[in-house]
């Protein structure tokens, strides 16, 4: 029986800052970001949005669009790294909203996040399918929502995006279906990481007053950031190395000598940045097949390599399989868990657009989290992908989305305003944050606006 996707929908903030605007106030030549990277926008939340506002729209969306209601679903699994509490999973917000919206609760329905880094979206992908594999009669959503945010300045910052990707999980799907195999890698690693901060409480207030007034917490407080500690380019070394590791896992497992992405005719892989995929791809094609090299020229083995990654050949393989995946994601940006699936959209897509065959194709997924941990496995394509696909409305939605200022996104970023850059509407939205002085402080409230 097969078992896999029948449906998946998104949601990404209706606001974007231009890349070339943040290239000039940073002085960075734009054409380093754009041509370079592949960049065009970096999505960015307005002040009513989080991470539980765009898991709650993409979900409500696809449970409209399927005509589902709470009670039909078993589970809500959640990939994501941008948790807002430390005990309370992001799923279990979405409980209250969805019952709220189809005036429908599921009591029954067993939610959980799961958090490594951009890979946490895959592992609740893999459960899911496991526990429908198990009990067919069943549906599961998978949920990948994020905030990737960085320090102001910093070589990550040009990459920040947000946004949510819902799956549905089922028998008989409708879209894709996954095999058994699956190739991992995993190592205990420090190339991109959320730790808790310390600071001595008169370092936070610089004034002994203050300090003395908050005297009743302890003298160390523990710090939590959005903005992660990482270095670019050990993560990308990490990123290869794991991925390859888990692809030659995934090739022994089936047994095969010919190299497995030759089969796939699309390769979605996690996208921290655009260009990510094709500017490493490659390298573990250079690792497959050593003998490629054998054409160009070069004075060492790495030259040759180097000729290859510009060569017409290696661009069709870009061109043909890695290319519509990244469409969505120079207009959007890094949604960490959710980057591989909404490449995953933007190909299936792009593909409907052109109007493609891809029932019983191949495709094949590279997922990568920083810590870290790599799988590589592979879905076929079923009938009904495109009738399934054209339901997201996928490019039209995000050429709706408004561009703004550099000095509104500082403002954003900084938390300088209270104001929403757009008016509430046909959305989930933040109402409200318990203060300090009730007995539920910090308890985050949801409210749906027509």
């Amino acid at each position: 029986m097969k078992i896999g996707i029948s449906s998946i929908h998104f949601d990404v903030p209706k606001i974007y800052l231009p890349i070339e605007d943040l290239a000039k106030e940073r002085a960075i030549e734009a054409a380093k970001l754009e041509k370079g990277l592949g960049l065009q926008r970096m999505s960015f939340p307005d002040v009513h949005q989080d991470v539980v506002c765009f898991a709650a729209n993409a979900v409500i969306k696809l449970m409209e669009t399927e005509n589902l209601k709470p009670s039909q679903i078993d589970r809500i699994y959640v990939g994501t790294e941008s948790a807002l509490d430390s005990s309370k999973p992001l799923a279990s917000f979405l409980l209250p909203i969805l019952a709220e919206k189809f005036d429908d609760e599921n009591p029954h329905c067993d939610v959980v996040d799961l958090t490594f880094a951009c890979i946490g979206g895959v592992d609740a992908l893999q459960n899911c399918l496991d526990y429908v594999r198990l009990r067919p009669e069943k549906k599961c959503l998978v949920v990948c929502s994020d905030f990737a945010k960085y320090d102001l300045s910093s070589t990550g910052e040009y990459t920040q995006g947000a946004g949510a990707v819902a799956m549905l999980i089922e028998a008989h799907p409708k879209l894709l279906s996954f095999p058994l195999e699956s190739g991992v890698s995993s190592r205990g690693v420090f190339d991109f990481f959320k730790p808790k901060r310390s600071f001595q409480k008169r370092q936070i207030l610089n004034s002994n007053v203050a300090a003395d007034h908050f005297s009743h917490y302890e003298e160390e407080l523990l710090v939590a950031r959005e903005q992660p500690v990482f270095d670019g380019q050990y993560s990308n070394q990490s990123y290869l190395e794991r991925v390859k590791e888990a692809y030659y896992d995934l090739k022994k497992q089936k047994a095969s000598n010919t190299p497995c992405y030759k089969n796939w005719s699309l390769i979605l892989m996690h996208l921290p940045y655009c260009f990510q995929a094709r500017r490493m791809f490659w390298q573990l094609i250079a690792e497959e097949q050593p003998e490629l090299n054998s054409s160009f020229q070069g004075a060492t083995e790495a030259d040759k390599w180097k000729a290859f990654s510009k060569s017409e050949a290696y661009k069709k393989i870009v061109q043909e399989k890695i290319y519509p995946a990244e469409i969505a994601s120079g207009k959007v940006g890094n949604i960490y868990t959710g980057s591989l699936f909404l490449g995953l959209l933007s190909a299936l897509y792009f593909s409907a657009k052109e109007n493609q065959n891809l029932s019983k194709h191949t495709l094949g997924f590279m997922a990568y989290g920083s810590g870290a941990k790599a799988k590589v496995f592979e879905a076929e394509v079923e009938a009904e992908w495109k009738e399934q696909i054209k339901k997201t409305n996928l490019f039209e939605t995000l050429e709706k989305a408004q561009a703004i200022s550099f000095e509104t996104y500082k403002d954003l970023y900084l938390k300088r305003t209270n104001k929403s850059v757009l008016p509430v509407k046909n959305e989930v939205y933040l109402k409200r944050v318990e203060k300090e002085n009730s007995t539920t402080y910090g308890a985050r409230f949801y409210a749906i606006a027509n």
